[in-house]
């Protein structure tokens, strides 16, 4: 299984357009960037591809890392910087199936996959698969388990990628505060790679309107807002789900500068074996 990260930034990505913050413009001095959040996973004994997320992003990531087209894609949620990128398909490839959760939002009263379907209806190469959470579904040769997180007031899937064949495991958070149900914790659990919603860190929790929740025993919050979580609460979820390795994604520019660049946050471009 080979990982590659299209994309590790939040909505507006770093560096943010228009904005001269210094971590903004550290990572233009870097050559660095965190473009919308899209995973690429390579299936290297089929010779298949699974695309997590469809980034806005889309073309210029595959054309910067090279990557081959997906042969499937997942869809973890309706928000547009993980689902716009789908119109990049049109005459890009022949066919796409995209598994996204049939469980109806009664926000939207309709599925994720529904929401899919209607708003890609134009899109000939695109097939939805409904997708069950926590019923694997083979994918790419391998076995893609969704399931439920915490990303108030849209449903919200993570996942776990396994191959049936080597063992390895790929856990992703999706979107998610720290508030995971256990159940969907069970699934995730003992990832040899997890990547996990980090927005920002604790610290900045004072600055957003909500504050901060989920705080730990020394009073540190977890969950920024009520939406993603902080550094702290992505790092003590890797604990607690035992991963082998994490990288921290869905990474905002508000890190402070002597922060923001530092392990375990991902920048675009990094590559994972398994």
């Amino acid at each position: 299984m080979r990982i590659t990260l299209l994309g590790t930034g939040d909505t507006t990505g770093t560096p943010t357009v228009g904005c001269d913050c210094d971590t903004c413009q550290e990572a233009r001095a870097r050559g660095v960037e965190r473009t919308r959040f899209s995973v690429h996973v390579e299936n290297e004994r089929t010779g298949e591809s699974l695309l997590v997320d469809a980034s806005p992003d889309f073309r210029y990531q595959f054309l910067r890392d090279g990557v081959s087209l997906p042969d499937a894609a997942v869809i973890t949620h309706i928000h547009f910087d993980h689902l716009d990128g789908l119109g990049n398909v049109f005459r890009v490839v022949d066919s796409l199936d995209v598994y996204a959760a049939d469980e109806t939002d009664p926000q939207t009263d309709e599925s994720v996959a529904e929401t899919v379907a209607d708003d890609y209806h134009y899109l000939e190469a695109v097939t939805v698969r409904p997708t069950t959470p926590f019923e694997p579904v083979r994918i790419c040769g391998f076995d893609v388990t969704l399931v439920p997180v915490d990303h108030p007031p849209l449903v919200c899937y993570g996942l776990a990628v396994e191959d049936p064949e080597t063992g390895a495991k790929l856990s992703i958070t999706g979107d998610t505060s720290y508030a995971l149900p256990d159940d969907s914790r069970a699934v995730l659990a003992d990832p040899d790679l997890l990547l996990a919603d980090a927005i920002v860190p604790a610290s900045l929790c004072e600055y957003h309107p909500l504050g901060g929740r989920h705080e730990d025993a020394n009073g540190v919050p977890r969950t920024f807002g009520t939406k993603h979580m902080t550094r702290e609460g992505a790092l003590a979820l890797a604990d607690e789900l035992n991963a082998t390795e994490t990288r921290l994604v869905h990474v905002a520019h508000f890190y402070p500068v002597e922060e923001a660049f530092e392990e375990p946050l991902a920048v675009d471009g990094e590559e994972y074996t398994l």
